[in-house]
């Protein structure tokens, strides 16, 4: 075996017993191609290993690597006693971990991240990582329910998904889209794809979706590329609002790419979105402060849902 290569076994086999803990000779040799006595050398050579003193040479023992000689010589079993540089690789904190940690499980959640476990391993490997126990308060997501492990199965066979999506102030319809991407945004579930009745590239909430399955076409706009989120499409319907001007900075996100006019204290912003009828709630929510002017069908939805709300008092 050339040097370069031998070299780049003794890089690998490092971190892989510091890993292992306790591994076999005839395994640890499996795993890297050599024979038993190869690798038995090549362990045994570790022990002159390790960082130079300040002279050039290594001075103390805890300055080279060691193994367990007696569990070698009665058991051909492999065990790093002394790391070296390992050791003082820095280590996170447990705030730190903790905060990882949440992101990692929440990702975890996400359809089809996690199919082959990789974010899993992860998160065990971080845990170990940690300078000291991870806080036991973490954000976690919900585990996932039948609608997402359908959409997570249809992404991972490249198929469809099928589901029946009841958007505001709609009949429930039954559609069948090809998956593209799945959002977690302020706790809400977005899925994005390939709309086979609308012919588009649609967003469904998925807590609207229910009685969800794999469907057996095949996804054909799987790999398209999904628009922004929140961001304006060609499908998207003009409204106007009007509100007191010093409102502005609490509709900051409605207003996002939207032509606003403020003459004297109100201004008036005409925004695309992709049902005007759900600015009832923004109506809702600042009541007398924010007046949907148009379309009709916007304010009549606003003028339904205040009436719909009165009606729950009993007045």
């Amino acid at each position: 075996m050339l040097a370069p290569d031998r070299a780049k076994l003794y890089l690998t086999l490092v971190p892989y017993l510091a890993e292992r803990g306790e591994v076999t000779v005839a395994e640890a040799a499996a795993d890297f191609g050599v024979t038993p006595v190869e690798m038995r050398r090549m362990v045994e050579k570790l022990t002159v290993m390790g960082l130079p003193g300040e002279s050039g040479f290594w001075q103390l023992d805890q300055d080279l690597f060691d193994i367990n000689w007696d569990l070698l010589d009665t058991e051909d079993i492999i065990e790093l006693t002394n790391t070296v540089a390992l050791r003082r690789a820095p280590r996170l904190t447990a705030r730190e971990a903790a905060a990882l940690l949440s992101g990692l499980r929440l990702a975890r959640a996400v359809p089809g991240v996690d199919d082959e476990g990789a974010v899993s391993a992860l998160i065990a490997k971080l845990t170990r990582g940690v300078s000291a126990p991870p806080a036991d308060v973490v954000v976690a997501a919900d585990a996932p329910d039948d609608v997402r492990t359908a959409i997570a199965q249809a992404v991972r066979t490249g198929h469809a998904v099928e589901f029946t999506y009841r958007a505001p102030d709609a009949d429930a319809m039954r559609r069948t889209v090809d998956p593209v991407t799945v959002h977690l945004t302020s706790g809400e579930w977005y899925l994005q794809g390939w709309c086979h009745l609308r012919r588009a590239m649609r967003t469904f909430h998925v807590a609207r979706m229910s009685d969800a399955v794999v469907s057996g076409l095949e996804s054909t706009h799987g790999h398209d590329a999904a628009p922004d989120l929140f961001g304006p499409s060609s499908a998207d319907a003009t409204a106007t609002v009007q509100f007191a001007a010093d409102l502005a900075p609490l509709l900051r996100d409605f207003l996002r790419g939207a032509d606003a006019d403020t003459v004297g204290a109100v201004t008036t912003a005409h925004l695309r979105v992709g049902d005007p009828r759900s600015l009832k709630r923004l109506a809702a929510r600042l009541a007398g402060a924010v007046e949907v002017t148009a379309p009709t069908a916007a304010r009549d939805a606003v003028v339904h849902w205040a009436r719909a709300g009165l009606a729950q008092y009993d007045l």
